[in-house]
């Protein structure tokens, strides 16, 4: 699949060195000399991963971190400082980075942290488009299919929930196999999972 590594830092030689490092590798990059200018893009729905300098003039490698993940636009950070400190590292792996490196940072020990985040990225783009998928289903349910999912994953048999809906137990069976073919799930156990992704809670009444 597609991919795509967005460096930021405002030392051109560094942000130079490294678009040419990843180039070496085969590995499409592209290079902005501020946090403002790289916040302006829009970032691709492919596998993208960010070359991060956490300090530079303007807004530093937390703030940029917050605004994605306040648009929606979470993809794994490499932070690279030229003033790493243990505390600093830790703050930003507790933040949510990939990793924290130091310059000058070694070629090969650069390339893995850059293919690990897009393996990171690969693995979460899977989920976004399982969730959208599974969400697409679920609004396809009636408001009557969504009441006996949301009592099936609370654990309830058919005849519990017949009885929670006032409703007869062939009908419940028929109700339930439309939600396990509009959700296309083959065993109770999948719909369960599809539905904590989702996090639709149970409505376990009794």
């Amino acid at each position: 699949m597609e991919s795509t590594v967005f460096v930021v830092d405002d030392d051109e030689m560094v942000r130079t060195a490294l678009l040419r490092l990843l180039a070496s590798a085969s590995i499409n990059a592209r290079g902005f000399a501020s946090a403002e200018a790289f916040l302006q893009e829009t970032l691709p729905r492919t596998l993208c991963c960010l070359l991060l300098d956490m300090k530079m003039p303007g807004s530093d490698g937390f703030e940029v971190m917050r605004r994605l993940e306040q648009r929606g636009d979470a993809i794994p950070i490499i932070f690279i400082s030229g003033y790493g400190t243990i505390p600093t590292t830790v703050l930003a792996m507790k933040a949510g980075a990939h990793e924290f490196l130091t310059k000058p940072i070694e070629d090969e020990r650069l390339l893995s942290a850059v293919e690990d985040a897009l393996a990171i990225a690969g693995r979460q783009l899977h989920t976004r488009t399982e969730n959208a998928a599974s969400t697409s289903r679920l609004e396809t349910l009636t408001p009557r299919e969504r009441e006996v999912l949301e009592l099936a994953i609370g654990g309830l048999l058919n005849k519990q929930i017949a009885t929670e809906l006032g409703i007869s137990e062939i009908t419940v069976k028929v109700h339930k196999r439309r939600v396990m073919d509009k959700m296309q799930t083959k065993t109770l156990a999948d719909l369960v999972r599809t539905a904590e992704r989702l996090h639709i809670h149970s409505a376990r009444h009794r």
